[in-house]
């Protein structure tokens, strides 16, 4: 017993640690669409840039909360899936982590500015698919097909946002200056540009920077819990150190929600559902008055504390989205704020899995760079990058990401930047300015990415619990 506890910790520390490499390799890999500008245009030399990039995604992790990492983790769902055989949350872990660290790994050694986002998503929905492969009765759940789509329509949308809105900023940047005016000529070789130029070029940096820590960071917050849910559910189901008077408020408020609706202009499903969760939630509440507090709740009930939360979350959920009869908008809306004052308590992350992604993001952009800015500044269009490109290519970037960070939508900082970039490239001189044969390159990488990590994660997770039979 001793052993097979020792072997499961030291999977746990593996993993954890495959969930910070994947961060760190993020790190390096997408640093280029921070400082490729700064440097292109002799706005800061690259250590300073990439040593100042690292600093503000630092800072972006810290401080861009978890709403990602939610979304993240809610692709599996995790909770469905978990069952007694601990075989399968190794497989399933160890499947994501090694195939997004490896196609992440190998598209920045061939120095192509490919997607981390859509290296984890597909990583995760292929091993979803594979688990459900060896368990029929979860053939349709193991992957959240409604939060995949929506992730998936932000990621591909997002590059053209990116692409169309620097074309228009190039446009406006025309008609307000004059077409001969400097920032629209090739930098000079070795010499910085005038003051309030570079200031603007280091800001836009700084902006695209914090903002990738503010999306990108979340990615390895959620891979991090989804590895300690899965291997330690008891300990990390609940975030015990909340007020549990804010949790018995808000089950109250539910409860008293579920008793003004109608169960009999329910469907019958809906109303044996609906049963459940009032009898799960009544439980919940008897326990918190018997223990005090959820740091007296036996661990082996904090899972189920869990399960029940978010079962009750996804039936409201539902029920709004498909205006299940019986329940008016009235009742849907208090059900909501009940939902504030829960959902904290099983959405959330340590601080120091917050901290330990912080340090993985913040100084792995600081090594590695140099493949991908060379793709960046230089193979994307045939001209040397200008000051109104650059600007016009990274304000784009830093607000987009900035905005699906607050909207908690998971977008690829590369694909944003590099769209940003072709974008501005075609402004300036129509689509003869890109260079075919890498525009090409980074299509192929982009469309093969979901496909391949699909496809290897699945087959990956096979492999391995293969092996652990």
């Amino acid at each position: 017993m001793f052993g097979l506890e020792l072997s499961l910790s030291a999977v746990l520390i593996f993993c954890i640690l495959c969930a910070l490499a994947f961060e760190f390799i993020n790190g390096f890999h997408d640093t280029a669409n921070a400082v490729a500008t700064v440097i292109y245009t002799n706005s800061l030399r690259p250590i300073p840039a990439v040593v100042w990039s690292g600093i503000w995604n630092f800072i972006g992790v810290l401080t861009g909360g978890i709403s990602v990492a939610i979304a993240i983790i809610n692709i599996l769902p995790i909770d469905t899936i978990l069952d007694t055989n601990i075989g399968h949350s190794v497989a399933l872990v160890l499947a994501i982590l090694l195939t997004a660290i490896f196609w992440n790994l190998g598209t920045w050694y061939l120095g192509l500015p490919c997607s981390s986002s859509h290296t984890l998503i597909g990583s995760i929905i292929g091993a979803g698919f594979g688990y459900s492969l060896l368990n029929a009765e979860v053939a349709t759940s193991a992957v959240n097909w409604g939060e995949a789509r929506k992730i998936g329509s932000a990621l591909l949308f997002s590059p053209l946002l990116g692409f169309g809105l620097t074309v228009f900023l190039m446009f406006l940047l025309r008609f307000v200056f004059k077409a001969d005016s400097k920032i629209f000529r090739e930098p000079p070789k070795g010499e910085p540009p005038p003051w309030w130029i570079r200031t603007i070029l280091i800001l836009t940096c700084t902006g695209v920077s914090y903002s990738h820590g503010s999306n990108d960071g979340q990615k390895g917050i959620g891979l991090v819990m989804l590895v300690l849910v899965s291997f330690s559910p008891v300990y990390f189901a609940l975030d015990t150190s909340k007020d549990s008077q804010q949790l018995n408020s808000g089950l109250a408020g539910f409860q008293r929600t579920i008793q003004q609706i109608n169960l009999q202009e329910l469907a019958k499903r809906d109303s044996a559902q609906l049963a459940d969760i009032n009898s799960k939630l009544t439980w919940m509440q008897q326990e918190l008055i018997k223990y005090g507090s959820l740091d007296n709740l036996p661990p082996e009930e904090r899972f189920e504390f869990r399960k029940a939360i978010l079962l009750a979350e996804k039936f409201f959920r539902d029920a709004e989205k498909n205006s299940v009869p019986g329940i008016s908008q009235e009742q849907l809306v208090s059900v909501k704020a009940a939902l504030k004052l829960i959902t904290p308590f099983t959405n959330y992350a340590p601080v120091w899995v917050i901290l330990a992604v912080a340090l993985s993001l913040g100084f792995g952009t600081m090594v590695g760079w140099k493949r991908i800015v060379v793709t960046i500044g230089e193979k994307i269009g045939k001209q040397h990058l200008t000051y109104a490109q650059g600007a016009s290519a990274e304000t784009v970037a830093a607000g987009t990401i900035g905005l699906a960070s607050a909207l908690g939508l998971s977008v690829s900082t590369t694909q944003v930047l590099s769209s940003g970039i072709a974008g501005a490239m075609v402004a300036s001189n129509g689509l003869k300015n890109l260079q075919g044969s890498t525009i090409k390159n980074i299509l192929i990488a982009w469309l093969l990415t979901f496909p391949v990590c699909m496809a290897g994660a699945g087959t990956l997770f096979l492999i391995i619990r293969w092996l652990i039979d």
